[in-house]
């Protein structure tokens, strides 16, 4: 089975999918478990879309890939110490503001 016959079976099944929740919510209502769930297909179908503009050979009607840091690229972090002014009112987690004592 190809990538594509793969990308339409799951589509299938999801549409199935998005009907059955439709019925569910017409027998149960719309409490926040179904508001969930539909919203959780919502999610699917739009991951779906990004999954199959990202596996399609291109075309001219497809978007350009967005620009990303790979992987592999690594960020280097400075040796030098970092401005003390940054933490200026901040307070050590757990331990509340320094001029005032722990519980």
């Amino acid at each position: 089975m190809s990538l594509h016959d793969d990308l339409t079976a799951v589509q299938r099944s999801l549409e199935d999918l998005v009907r059955s929740v439709g019925r569910l919510e017409q027998r149960v209502g719309g409490g926040l478990e179904i508001r969930r769930v539909r919203s959780d297909t919502e999610h699917l179908r739009e991951s779906l879309e990004l999954l199959r503009a990202q596996t399609a050979p291109d075309s001219p009607d497809r978007p350009a890939p967005t620009a990303g840091r790979a992987v592999s690229d690594m960020v280097t972090i400075p040796d030098a110490p970092y401005d003390a002014s940054l933490w200026t009112d901040a307070e050590d987690e757990g331990l509340g503001a320094r001029d005032r004592r722990a519980p």
